[in-house]
């Protein structure tokens, strides 16, 4: 499994409550580009319309040794591919108040471009600010126990 890219912002912005691997709709020209790393997932999200997952805003830079015919709009959106029972249970919770669909990573296993998506509950600003006091204090820790030689 390798890993194309991750949404550092994701873990800071939300809490991640359950995990869903999906497959995506790509064109040939955009596996190309993925496979080169030409991707970014900030900002994106994924929503439930019409008994289907898709992911918005994410953007694959385009390939420039392709056809002229090949999508010229980076952004578009691309459907994701998830299972019926899935869809149903992740579309009944997004329903609920306060919970949201957000891709982790993106990343190829064997030939097939699979991407981590997590159902999260947003944080608040007090939350992001312990989480800010926790990674600089473990930062700390770990630089004690380096300079300590053990």
């Amino acid at each position: 499994m390798k890993i194309i890219t991750t949404n550092k912002s994701a873990s800071f912005e939300y809490f991640i409550e359950e995990k869903y691997e999906a497959g995506i709709v790509l064109e040939g020209n955009e596996i190309k580009s993925l496979r080169l790393g030409n991707v970014n997932m900030n900002d994106s999200f994924c929503f439930v319309r019409d008994g289907q997952v898709s992911v918005k805003n994410m953007h694959i830079a385009w390939y420039d040794k392709s056809d002229g015919f090949s999508t010229k709009n980076t952004r578009r959106d691309r459907k994701l591919l998830l299972h019926n029972g899935e869809i149903a249970k992740i579309a009944g919770k997004i329903n609920r108040q306060g919970y949201t669909l957000v891709p982790l990573k993106l990343y190829l296993k064997g030939s097939l471009v699979k991407m981590e998506i997590a159902l999260c509950k947003g944080k608040h600003t007090y939350d992001k600010k312990k989480s800010i006091a926790e990674r600089d204090l473990k930062r700390s820790a770990d630089r004690d126990i380096k300079n300590a030689g053990f």
